[in-house]
């Protein structure tokens, strides 16, 4: 069957929605064509078995047996039906043709039973019927040909996509929750199974994949549609997770229609009801939700991160609470395959990021500490940017991760950074903010930059040689040091501090602070270099006025915050010896990991601030992943007489056209 083929059934498919139009918003319609084709391929393809399936049912009535794994075998499938009713005997019957819908799919097995539901299927036959148009919708599915042996599995997969995409572009403004665009999926699993490629050929080869953030499945079916390009001979097997009720559905009815196991596609949050608990995976990808919050999970999450620590998913770090990006990739993480003694096993993993997980928290935040457990486990293969404005709910920047266990000797201890920003093309047509798109030239383009990202490096005279780089892990990784300046303090009592004393708590304690304050006045004006000078000076004061002056070192260090000046001559002032920090002076240095922090303090702080020093007890260590720094190229601003010319020319252009309005 032809791409040709493949379009027309869409498009007979596709046509009830001028039957829809008036009565149905265009981003609804595909609440009422993409589960009436489900129902219509599942009728086609139980057609063979179904009196099998009934006879068998009506011999299981009344006894205590395995209903479903009886029909399951009598069907020859996942899934059955045990009624009597077909779509084309409802439709016999116009004026039941609600209630004979409603009790056709009640007798469908549980999991074909579900994706209705989650189709809200029930709600879309009444308002049908309410419209008048039940009759009709269903009369056109009948006449759609979809049995297996004109509309092989594969094919229909094909068809269902192009459903699944028509609905996204019909929903402009939320299709990017749940559909990834096609082209950026393409390259996605070209980076993802391109370097497995001589393995994938394998006669008898079997893979499994999966998606966590499935949506409707995408990137599920471009995964197996790229593994059997290679070798149609393989096996692939496809597993997913969605929160999403009507995604879910979408991604569930795929695989029942191209024959794979619908039970594969879990519904659930991914972070809090693991669908696929302790397994384990040789792909995952995923494009989940950028800058989503994960509060809702917040409890559960942390409990698993506290109690399971690197036993659980989490146990390298919490992202902070409004992006829970790096909680997904920790989540597919878990999920690698062990790589043998041989080197023989292992997974690769592929996800789409915004630029925040990127850099986003300072050293030890959760954040670096995830990405520093990434890279000393030398997992993070590359990184991609894309353009921006190649999503429909977002025009921001993004990139893929593309991440493994295995890496191959060359990659060994190394990160590539690879900028695609570039390789796009204007769409003809937006879509929400969707306005560029990555042309199969382009995609190919980056495909194979990515495989030879290496070399490309090493070789500046190739002409994409400024698009790739390549980093170790540790170049990532950086000492936050703090560097200290002394506090140094001149002494002065001004028109305004017998104010200032009148306020502070520790003299407000004290039994005589009225007259504390008083005794003090007489030294408006007077000033003193050091700090024993300035405490004798108002001891004195305070004894002469007839009080005691309090004592102890917390009131002594009250008195010379509440009169001490900063002066960069002043004295130094000390705790225990040594020079006590100025905490509006303190300052704070990035040095790469494995410098000499001393060695760095001496060559770029000292020179100009000879007094300072670094306090080891606060350095910490953190790793970001600078991108757009390491791809900066310096643009020089134009010259000002080219800048004046063009303003002349503009103010020339003004006068003329208001000379026309003049006239």
């Amino acid at each position: 069957m032809n791409s040709s083929k493949h379009a027309e059934l869409a498009n007979n498919a596709w046509s009830v929605a001028d039957r829809l139009r008036g009565d149905y918003k265009q981003s609804d319609y595909g609440k009422v064509i993409l589960p009436f084709t489900v129902l219509r391929r599942l009728e086609c393809v139980l057609e063979p078995t179904r009196a099998k399936v009934t006879a068998t049912a009506a011999q299981l009535v009344g006894q205590d047996l395995d209903e479903d794994r009886f029909l399951r075998k009598a069907s020859g499938h996942s899934f059955y039906n045990k009624g009597s009713l077909t779509l084309k005997k409802i439709a016999d019957d116009p004026l039941n043709a609600a209630t004979n819908l409603q009790r056709y799919v009640a007798a469908f097995s549980e999991n074909a039973r579900e994706v209705m539901e989650k189709y809200e299927f029930n709600q879309q036959i009444r308002r049908l019927e309410r419209a008048n148009l039940l009759y009709q919708v269903i009369s056109r599915f009948i006449d759609l040909d979809m049995h297996p042996e004109v509309v092989p599995n594969h094919n229909m997969g094909y068809i269902f996509e192009e459903l699944i995409r028509r609905f996204a572009e019909q929903s402009n403004e939320t299709a990017g929750e749940h559909f990834t665009p096609r082209e950026v999926i393409t390259l996605m699993v070209n980076l993802l199974v391109g370097p497995d490629a001589d393995v994938l050929s394998l006669p008898g080869v079997v893979r499994t994949v999966l998606d966590p953030a499935c949506g409707t499945g995408g990137m599920l079916s471009a995964a197996e549609d790229h593994i059997t390009a290679l070798n149609p001979g393989a096996r692939v097997e496809v597993y997913g997770q969605e929160l999403n009720p009507e995604s879910w559905a979408i991604c569930r009815s795929d695989l029942m229609i191209k024959g794979q196991d619908p039970d594969h596609i879990a519904f659930g949050n991914s972070f809090t009801d693991d669908g696929h608990e302790h397994e384990k995976f040789d792909y995952l990808l995923a494009n989940p939700p950028f800058g989503v919050e994960w509060k809702k999970v917040k409890e559960k999450v942390e409990r698993e991160h506290g109690s399971l620590g690197d036993a659980g998913r989490f146990g390298a770090g919490l992202p902070r609470i409004n992006d829970g990006s790096l909680l997904f990739l920790q989540h597919m993480l878990s999920k690698m395959k062990p790589v043998d003694a041989n080197g023989g096993g292992g997974s690769r993993v592929a996800i789409v990021f915004n630029g925040s997980p990127l850099f986003t928290g300072a050293a030890e935040s959760g954040e670096s500490n995830i990405r520093r457990w990434i890279l000393r486990n030398d997992w993070l293969e590359a990184v991609v940017a894309l353009p921006d404005q190649l999503f429909y709910n977002t025009g921001i920047s993004t990139y893929f991760w593309i991440l493994t266990n295995r890496k191959s000797a060359a990659h060994k201890g190394k990160v590539v950074l690879l900028d695609a920003r570039e390789h796009w093309v204007k769409m003809r047509r937006s879509l929400g903010d969707k306005r560029k798109q990555m042309s199969e030239a382009q995609i190919r383009e980056i495909t194979r930059l990515y495989g030879e990202a290496l070399q490309v490096a090493d070789d500046p005279e190739h002409p994409l040689h400024g698009k790739v780089k390549v980093f170790r892990n540790e170049d990532f990784g950086y000492q936050r040091i703090t560097v200290e300046r002394p506090l140094k303090l001149r002494f002065e009592v001004t028109e305004e501090t017998p104010a200032t004393l009148a306020e502070a708590k520790p003299v407000q304690r004290l039994a005589y602070a009225e007259e504390f304050v008083d005794a003090l006045r007489p030294l408006v004006g007077r000033s003193w270099p050091t700090r024993s000078e300035m405490l004798v000076a108002l001891k004195d004061a305070v004894v002469a006025a007839g009080l005691a002056w309090p004592g102890g070192a917390a009131f002594a260090k009250v008195m010379r915050d509440l009169i001490g000046v900063r002066d960069a001559d002043g004295e130094v002032q000390t705790v225990k010896g040594a020079p006590e920090p100025d905490t509006e002076l303190r300052d704070y240095e990035n040095v790469p990991l494995g410098e000499d922090v001393e060695e760095y303090l001496r060559r770029e702080v000292l020179p100009h601030v000879p007094d300072a020093w670094i306090d080891h007890g606060k350095t910490k260590t953190g790793y970001e992943i600078p991108f757009t720094r390491h791809f900066y190229v310096y643009q020089p601003p134009r010259p000002l007489a080219e800048i004046d010319a063009e303003l002349k020319a503009l103010e020339a252009e003004i006068q003329a056209l208001l000379g026309k309005v003049a006239e």
